[in-house]
This record gives C-alpha cells, sequence and structure tokens, in this order.
C-alpha cells in the first residue's frame, strides 16, 4: 500500500500566522514512524511517510543547541545581541526561535527550560522557565 497524499490543510503562511499572533505552535505526527516534527512538509523527514497528521505541539521544552546573534537582519537589529535557539519540545518537536532577553553566552546553558512566549515580533520567541529553586 503506497502513502496517501497530504489531506487539505493549512499552508506554510497559516503556520507562521499562528504563532506570531500569539496562538499555539502547531506541527505534525506521522503515524507510521511516530516522528513529531514542527517544521512543515510534505513528507515525514524520518521514513518518508506522506500521511503526516497536524497536531498542537508542546509550549515549552529544553534548549538543546544556541548560538548568540551579534549582527542580525534589520527586522532584529535593535534587539541585539540576542540567543538563537533549537529547543526540544515536551512531547516531542524541535523548533527553532529565539530569546531577545539573552544579552551573553553566559545568560543560557544548553539543558534550560524555556517556553514559547507570544510576540509581534516575528518567529517563535522564547523566554526561560522561571527558577523553581526557593
Amino acid at each position: 500500500m503506497t502513502d496517501e497524499l497530504p489531506r487539505a490543510g493549512h499552508a506554510v503562511a497559516d503556520f507562521v500566522q499562528g504563532y506570531e499572533e500569539g496562538h499555539k505552535l502547531r506541527g505534525f505526527r506521522c503515524p507510521k514512524c511516530g516522528f513529531v516534527s514542527a517544521t512543515w512538509g510534505m513528507a515525514c523527514p524520518r521514513c518518508g511517510g506522506r500521511n503526516r497528521e497536524e497536531r498542537e505541539l508542546g509550549q515549552a521544552g529544553r534548549v538543546v543547541a544556541f548560538t548568540l546573534l551579534t549582527v542580525p537582519g534589520d527586522e532584529f537589529l535593535n534587539d541585539a545581541p540576542y540567543a538563537y535557539v533549537v529547543v526540544e519540545l515536551d512531547g516531542g518537536g524541535r523548533i527553532t526561535g529565539w530569546m531577545p532577553t539573552v544579552k551573553s553566552v553566559d545568560g543560557l546553558a544548553v539543558g534550560d527550560r524555556v517556553h514559547f512566549v507570544p510576540s509581534y515580533k516575528p518567529g517563535v520567541q522564547f523566554a526561560k522557565e522561571a527558577d523553581a529553586s526557593p
């Protein structure tokens, strides 16, 4: 049996508009292999399955990689420096985003917990989770 073509759904622009307007993060799950992705695509990047299911993604996760941007594009020029992060979301999926409150490499570490923060700025914005220690 061959994979079906993807069902009609939203376009990439709908994904972007969704998180930029403060809505929930959306992604896909492959029912064939279970891979969860925050990246829109016609097929699963792991197994090639084409019948991916749209799903809501977690709003929090942990930083798996980051860099500090000191020379950003024009839209973010007044925010520099800031951290550009790769976040492994709770429940699966990785997504890239930015953290305007992180101004130095000492302000963030791999493994730090972060959460999605709706913003008027483009892209997915994250903030560090409050320290639970007393």
